[in-house]
């Protein structure tokens, strides 16, 4: 039963995380309902072992179809890889915990931004070219990266937002490009996982097989509607977020 339930749940997580990112939210809290006494770093690795496939799996997608500016997103991803082990190592150090409280508040003010600004992202005019576009991307992948892996939920829909808002990309462009970051940091955290034994392949390939006809569903969605589609999914995965995060915030 355990084994049907995280491989839902990873199908569809795949599916929505392949959009505007926002897949934890569905996943991470189906494996520590179905096994709620494991180990939270275990859970947490297994999560990774799954979502990978999925997210690299979109960023190929995306790429047939969508103009992806390598030369600025390939350093972000390795700027996006690197300090999501440093954000992973630093967790070993300190706890997150400070930032549970405050992650409520940052997504209420990205969703207040989209949705005031409402022709945020709906055009794709890149603010930046050259050497100043692949800073810019190397910046926005190094502070995610490093959120990702200190903390992380919420990681996929903070590149799209980001991208948006500081380099001037429509939503799908922006989808797309935080694929390929969120691929490079979810790599990270699997690799130190993996070092540590928290990983439970025999669950993990499973659910990446889910996972990725799920985000091979998402992916042609996306493609198929546009950027206004991608916005609204966005719209609403924030908002989910927004509910999940302040529940385990303050009500727990």
């Amino acid at each position: 039963m355990e084994m049907l339930v995280v491989t839902l749940a990873s199908l569809l997580a795949g599916f929505v995380d392949s959009i505007v990112g926002g897949g934890g939210l569905i996943l991470i809290p189906a494996l520590f309902t179905a096994f709620p006494n494991a180990h939270p770093a275990t859970l947490f690795g297994t999560n990774k072992g799954a979502s990978v496939w999925g997210t690299g799996i979109a960023t190929v997608q995306y790429s047939q179809r969508v103009t992806m500016p390598w030369k600025a997103l390939a350093p972000a991803a390795v700027a996006g890889f690197t300090a999501s082990l440093g954000g992973a190592w630093l967790v070993t150090v300190i706890s997150p915990e400070f930032l549970r409280k405050l992650l409520p508040g940052v997504l209420v003010l990205v969703l207040i931004y989209t949705i005031a600004k409402k022709e945020l992202g709906r055009h794709h005019a890149p603010r930046f070219s050259g050497v100043a576009e692949m800073l810019v991307a190397s910046g926005i992948g190094a502070l995610i990266g490093f959120y990702d892996g200190f903390f992380g939920p919420g990681t996929g829909s903070f590149f799209v937002f980001l991208l948006v808002r500081f380099l001037g990309y429509d939503f799908l462009h922006a989808s797309a490009g935080a694929k390929l970051l969120n691929t490079a940091t979810n790599l990270a955290a699997l690799l130190l996982f993996t070092l540590k034994g928290h990983v439970w392949w025999h669950y993990a390939l499973v659910m990446a097989l889910a996972n990725v006809v799920g985000s091979v569903a998402g992916t042609h969605l996306a493609l198929k509607h546009g950027t206004g589609f991608v916005r609204g999914v966005f719209i609403l995965v924030v908002s989910a977020l927004i509910l999940k995060t302040g529940y385990d915030a303050f009500m727990r």
